[in-house]
């Protein structure tokens, strides 16, 4: 019989759809204040045993306080914190099976890597033979055989990032926690861990809980994400329903590029939609929209590789518009167009194009007329 791939099984995996899943961790109602500043409002979250869960949002958004809160180095004001049913919210973080893996790696400079890794085991006491197993176990999981002997100034920033894992995951926590992980590590790199982390996580079937302002970061490697703004969970969902379907403009803004149509409700039949926007004259969107009614006021938001261009007017009636080329970047794998419509006082829209080819016959250019096209599909109703 064929083994499951780890994509099938990840997939697969959704017990937070299943009524009868027992969370692991559970916040309810867990509110943190910092002097006069609310940094966590009311937050009530579950995650679920071998998730890999991922708190996304800017820079003071709350995120690092709601992880800082689970790993015990902060008190909620208010609410509870439940780990596999029991409440920790008082419990210190030295006695809670969570281990955390921090951003600067804290890694002892006068330790070799196996010592590092073996640290909290000594700590505790364990046997000698079972340190000695251990720490080999995690040095392979890591791919970092033969380097147990080395001190963490010999190592390259990804291999240091990998002790680190290593040492937080030798204890055999119920959680780990990641701040920023790969906040340290170059592009190439961070692409490639992402992928090594995801595949160790599978492995060891360990819940993990990542912390990162790297949109990208988070879809590669969560089974769910949750976006935060101002101390509140804005949205929970698998990445793509966050990327396809976001609840708002915050959260559409801040997950991937987007265009963003302003205009009011023209008719709604069924599931098509009609809105008279200034600029783009009517957009028809396939969208469920019950609560929609004609007059009402609605944002469209376009993703850009939504869109096509051309500089053909499409045979299509709707959900087009005419516009000027005022920028191209061309990124290697893609090239992103910046089109203004509307004239001069109009608005830049993006549209993103995949290179395909090394050549195009008719190429693009800097103030080239051209349409924009797309599918009713394609555009998302927003809250103004």
């Amino acid at each position: 019989m064929r083994k499951a791939s780890p994509g099938s099984v990840r997939r697969a995996f959704q017990p937070w759809n299943d009524p009868a899943a027992q969370p692991l961790v559970e916040f309810r109602a867990v509110t943190k204040r910092f002097g006069g500043v609310t940094a966590v409002a009311d937050v009530s979250l579950s995650l679920y045993p071998r998730e890999f869960f991922a708190l996304l949002g800017p820079s003071g958004c709350g995120k690092t306080t709601l992880m800082r809160m689970l790993a015990g180095f902060e008190t909620p004001d208010e609410g509870q914190i439940l780990l596999d049913g029991v409440d920790i919210t008082a419990v210190p973080p030295h006695l809670r099976p969570v281990n955390m893996m921090f951003q600067s790696y804290a890694l002892f400079p006068h330790l070799s890597v196996a010592d590092n890794i073996g640290y909290g085991l000594k700590r505790e006491g364990l046997p000698r033979a079972e340190i000695d197993r251990r720490m080999a176990e995690m040095l392979a999981l890591v791919k970092l055989d033969g380097l147990g002997k080395r001190r963490p100034d010999q190592l390259s920033g990804g291999q240091r990032q990998r002790v680190a894992l290593a040492r937080a995951l030798a204890k055999r926590p119920k959680l780990l926690l990641l701040d920023e992980p790969m906040a340290a590590l170059d592009r190439k790199l961070r692409e490639a861990t992402q992928f090594e982390l995801m595949d160790i996580q599978s492995e060891l079937g360990t819940t993990f809980m990542v912390v990162t302002h790297d949109q990208d970061e988070a879809m590669t490697m969560a089974d769910r994400m949750a976006v935060m703004d101002h101390g509140r969970l804005v949205q929970i969902a698998p990445p793509d329903v966050i990327y396809e379907a976001p609840v708002s403009r915050h959260v559409a803004e801040f997950v991937g590029d987007i265009n963003i149509l302003e205009g009011r409700v023209e008719s709604v039949e069924g599931d098509l939609v009609s809105v008279m926007t200034p600029l783009a004259g009517i957009v028809e969107l396939d969208e469920e929209a019950p609560a929609l009614s004609p007059g009402a006021p609605v944002l469209v938001g376009l993703r850009p590789e939504k869109i096509a261009l051309s500089h053909d007017e499409p045979a299509q009636g709707t959900n087009k518009v005419r516009g000027e080329i005022w920028d191209i970047g061309y990124l290697g794998d893609m090239t992103m167009v910046q089109v203004m419509i509307g004239g001069d006082d109009g608005q830049l829209l993006k549209v993103s194009l995949t290179n395909r080819s090394r050549r195009i016959e008719r190429p693009f250019a800097w103030e080239d007329a051209v349409w924009l096209s797309w599918d009713v599909e394609a555009g998302l109703v927003l809250k103004p």
